[in-house]
């Protein structure tokens, strides 16, 4: 079965493509930040205490990279890395895993979901293994010399 890529950074909402014999992936990476309004205490121990800053509205850096699965970035650290989660966004209740794609663009896996990475947020660094199943590309262009990409230019407004 041909797949064929999606890219997520192209669009917001839920878009929903089926063509025959081929498998959809859905690729790029997209920055889930919290309104300024939900900023408190406890997100400033994350930083404090776990070097986890969470990225709000008013604070959004500029991501120079583009993964395939999708990732959906909802932290940084002071290293340069990110914090983000696999295949969609990110819910409290989700059981994609937790990855975290350091300065140099290597991927690890640091938790297997939500749930696991909040009870283990103190260890978080020491349980990084490296994570095949996510390819970390420099730009979408570079995806594009080795993946087919669907256009959605003729289905979308």
């Amino acid at each position: 079965m041909r797949k064929i890529y999606l890219d997520r950074t192209a669009f917001s909402g839920a878009v929903f493509v089926n063509l025959e014999d081929a498998e959809i992936i859905s690729a790029g990476t997209t920055i889930n930040s919290m309104g300024v309004h939900n900023r408190n205490e406890e997100y400033q121990r994350y930083a404090n205490d776990y070097d986890i800053q969470i990225i709000f509205d008013d604070d959004i850096p500029h991501l120079e990279f583009f993964t395939v699965p999708h990732v959906d970035i909802v932290a940084e650290d002071s290293k340069g890395g990110f914090i983000g989660i696999v295949y969609q966004q990110c819910d409290s209740e989700s059981d994609a895993p937790i990855c975290y794609i350091n300065r140099d663009l290597e991927c690890f896996i640091i938790s297997g979901n939500v749930e696991d990475f909040l009870s283990n947020i103190g260890t978080w660094q020491d349980n990084m293994e490296p994570y095949e199943k996510i390819t970390v590309y420099r730009s979408k262009a570079e995806a594009e010399t080795e993946l087919e990409f669907i256009d959605l230019s003729d289905i979308l407004p």
